[in-house]
């Protein structure tokens, strides 16, 4: 879920299933006007629009100051040239103009800035204070989530008993190929939720060092509050980008390895039971055609008019052909059975190794993003407590 769609409010409570919940027994979580705070998503889109603004605003203001450079030139120009009286006036109205012109851009500029800056202290700091405090509280979720499921998948390791003998079957099959295509969802959902946190608040951040020291005024005048904002961003991305997010992937991964083995066995074994049938149907068909011939001819050979056994007797050439048949179906029926038990203890030694890999390399994460953002939101507090301590004493 996108962070932009969450809503914030003077009050928020986590329903532990990933999103925030609007406490109705609060009515803090309206405006000041009575109405409902803003989410995300509308401020980070009322910051785009501002920003646009005043990039207009900056952009018409530097072609009003090269005109004006051109234009006070050129009357300089005039007036040491001695120039006609009429020309040279007419050019300093223009530069008188352009001069006004300029303070005008000039208080547009400093007035988009206030709206920015107003809605970057208003709303979208203590949105991201909340936003913190919703991920602390998530991951700490998904870390319990997790830890009691490391606790289940350990208990496999006193899994004993002699693997079933029974073949694969197609729901069986069909089932570990399913788990395999939700495992190669996880690894990419996984994925994608690390890298879009990390590009948001590297973007996020980013801005800030911009809007506060190339782009803004003398640092010296930056308030406390653009001071919190911009050290509660930084603290923030530092946490993400130090989370071990890869030894997680790489532990779904390994699931995801062993699984596939799993279903490439599955394949495997599917395939021998084909041949095995195969095999037998063959032996069937032929052990029919001997049957009839043996009620043709009956079941010895017959000697020929010289008293001499025939040297092609067609039972026994037939009889032959069978046993090898016989024999090739019971070498594959041999295989399949091998298969079998191949596939069944391949399926619990790579559960019993790969479950609790992978568990414990995500219930890791989740404990180092909990205490991370946990951290972040506790510096955040506490920075706003000084500030607002600052306010109340002279």
């Amino acid at each position: 879920m996108s962070p932009f769609s969450w809503s914030f409010g003077g009050s928020s409570r986590w329903n532990g299933i990933g999103r925030f919940c609007d406490d109705p027994m609060n009515k803090s979580i309206n405006g000041a006007n009575g109405t409902k705070a803003a989410s995300h998503c509308s401020t980070v889109e009322r910051l785009h629009a501002w920003e646009k603004k005043l990039y207009l605003e900056v952009k018409h203001a530097e072609a009003l100051k090269l005109e004006h450079e051109k234009r006070g030139a050129n009357a300089r120009k005039l007036e040491m040239k001695r120039a006609d009286y009429v020309k040279t006036e007419k050019a300093k109205k223009e530069v008188e103009k352009l001069d006004s012109q300029m303070m005008v851009a000039s208080q547009a500029i400093e007035t988009t800035s206030a709206e920015i800056i107003k809605l970057r202290e208003s709303e979208l700091y203590p949105q991201l204070v909340e936003l913190v405090k919703g991920l602390m509280y998530m991951w700490r979720s998904m870390y319990e989530c997790h830890h009691v499921q490391t606790h289940i998948v350990q208990q496999l390791k006193y899994l004993n008993t002699v693997p079933s003998t029974y073949p694969t079957s197609e729901l069986h099959r069909q089932s570990t190929l399913q788990l395999e295509l939700e495992l190669e969802q996880w690894h990419l959902s996984f994925c994608n939720l690390v890298k879009s946190h990390q590009d948001y608040i590297q973007s996020l951040t980013g801005w800030l060092r911009l809007s506060l020291f190339q782009l803004g005024s003398n640092p010296v005048h930056k308030t406390d509050q653009d001071n919190a904002v911009y050290s509660l961003c930084e603290e923030w991305h530092l946490a993400v980008n130090n989370a071990p997010d890869k030894v997680a992937s790489e532990g779904i991964n390994s699931l995801l390895t062993v699984i596939h083995a799993i279903v490439v066995q599955q394949s495997e074994e599917l395939k021998q039971k084909k041949k095995s049938e195969m095999a037998f149907k063959e032996l069937d068909k032929k052990s029919s055609e001997l049957r009839s011939l043996e009620s043709k001819y009956g079941p010895y050979s017959v000697p020929d008019s010289s008293g001499n056994t025939r040297s092609k007797n067609p039972v026994t050439e037939k009889r032959a052909k069978v046993d090898a048949i016989r024999t090739k179906a019971e070498d594959e029926k041999a295989k399949y059975d091998k298969a079998v038990s191949v596939t069944r203890a391949m399926t619990l030694n790579n559960l019993q190794m790969g479950l609790p890999h992978v568990f414990q390399a995500v219930t890791g994460f989740a404990n180092v993003w909990t205490h991370a953002f946990e951290s972040v939101y506790n510096q955040a507090k506490n920075t706003d407590q000084v500030n607002e301590m600052k306010r109340i004493l002279p």
